[in-house]
């Protein structure tokens, strides 16, 4: 993607010509000094058994100018535990594992739940939200990165590139999501394609203009993991607890952030990571149930901005949509053909028809219930409902690593 072009109303950075990672982490070693990094890792406890992860600490060892690796580690046991920190233990720097199963973690689950507060269904999100919790009680912490544990292409200049932006003070951001291409003999990420951008462009052909969808739209890879953020950004933002957790975060970026503080940058010529099943019978897993998610948190963000949904609305949606989605299904076996790569054509059909179907779903579920599951809340409400609840977090994690 070596292009220049600025897409939309959100800062571009491109990846050009050849990298200098040598310069880039000796300005973030630097900058660090006064604006200490944190690196998120949401993991689930069988990806310690993966390629990727190996790789990814590989790479970590070299690295010298992140603070702390805060790992949210979630489905695992006691046992299991055990082993991720002796796993992690190799990492240079300090390195703490959030035990998202571990009994005091549980306790200020409970706390929390009990003073009225939804604290989410366990997932990325909420295991996320609870690292920033962590970091925002050691106090010393000005950004913080998070990327996925499942990247098998993942080297160095992907984590330096993705913090550069925020911690940079010159450059002055408060929020920075990572984009990338993903593309092996075919192209992947059906579900930015095929649904998240034609759903966008085609609230806005019905709705006109709206910032909300300009800002949305202005991003290359809006459902991409990565990105790094400004730690009051952390204590202001709700997270959503499903597949709609992206969406919702750049949704609550554009609340809490002034639009000229918040930037995109490629961090990655080329990406690849697991893949889900599209399961289009099933809308409990796979992409349908993603598409489902995604398609409710949008709905509902828009809702918030005063947008009207009527029966007649969707139905009008549906219809944009479908025809939308066919015309971008044209350019991308048209870009792949310029590419000599594998399309099926009748695969990516079968993905929108699938959408399709998880939109109209949505759209059901959103005339019903236009409210549903309330967002995990911000830390700052939670400090205001519960003071110590940030000493508790901090001391369960530092009791769980002894």
């Amino acid at each position: 993607m070596a292009d220049l072009h600025q897409t939309g109303v959100v800062a571009t950075f491109h990846k050009l010509g050849e990298p200098n990672l040598e310069k880039i982490e000796a300005e973030l070693a630097w900058y660090s000094q006064e604006r200490p990094i944190a690196l998120v890792l949401p993991s689930l406890y069988s990806e310690l058994k993966g390629e990727a992860l190996k790789g990814i600490i590989r790479e970590l060892k070299n690295v010298n100018y992140i603070k702390e690796v805060v790992v949210a580690l979630g489905n695992s046991t006691k046992k299991e535990f055990e082993h991720a920190r002796e796993f992690f233990s190799v990492l240079p720097q300090t390195t703490r594992i959030l035990w998202i199963d571990g009994s005091r973690i549980r306790d200020t689950f409970k706390t929390m739940e009990a003073e009225g507060l939804h604290v989410g269904d366990e997932g990325k999100g909420k295991s996320a939200w609870m690292a920033y919790g962590y970091i925002i009680a050691q106090k010393n912490i000005d950004v913080i990165a998070l990327h996925d544990c499942d990247i098998l292409t993942y080297n160095r200049e992907l984590l330096a590139r993705l913090c550069y932006p925020v911690t940079n003070p010159n450059l002055d951001y408060e929020f920075c999501k990572g984009y990338y291409s993903r593309v092996t003999d075919r192209m992947h990420g059906r579900v930015t394609r095929l649904l998240v951008t034609p759903l966008i462009r085609s609230l806005k052909k019905i709705l006109g203009h709206l910032p909300l969808l300009e800002f949305m739209d202005s991003f290359r890879y809006p459902l991409a993991g990565e990105f790094s953020m400004d730690v009051d950004i952390a204590r202001v933002n709700r997270i959503p607890g499903d597949w709609g957790l992206e969406v919702g975060v750049m949704a609550e970026v554009y609340r809490n952030c002034a639009v000229r503080r918040v930037c995109q940058v490629e961090i990655a010529e080329n990406y690849e990571h697991k893949h889900q099943v599209l399961s289009p019978d099933d809308t409990s897993k796979g992409l349908l149930k993603m598409c489902i998610d995604i398609s409710k948190s949008l709905f509902r963000t828009l809702a918030s901005e005063g947008v009207v949904f009527s029966d007649g609305f969707f139905k009008t949606l549906i219809a944009t949509y479908v025809r939308t989605a066919q015309d971008m299904l044209k350019y991308y076996e048209d870009d792949s053909a310029v590419n000599g790569l594998v399309f099926d054509r009748h695969e990516e059909s079968l993905a929108v028809e699938t959408f399709t179907n998880g939109i109209k779903k949505a759209s059901e579920t959103i005339t019903k219930d236009p409210l549903g599951v309330p967002l995990i809340p911000s830390w700052d409400r939670v400090t205001s409902a519960l003071p110590d609840i940030l000493d508790m977090v901090k001391n369960a994690v530092e009791e769980d690593n002894k």
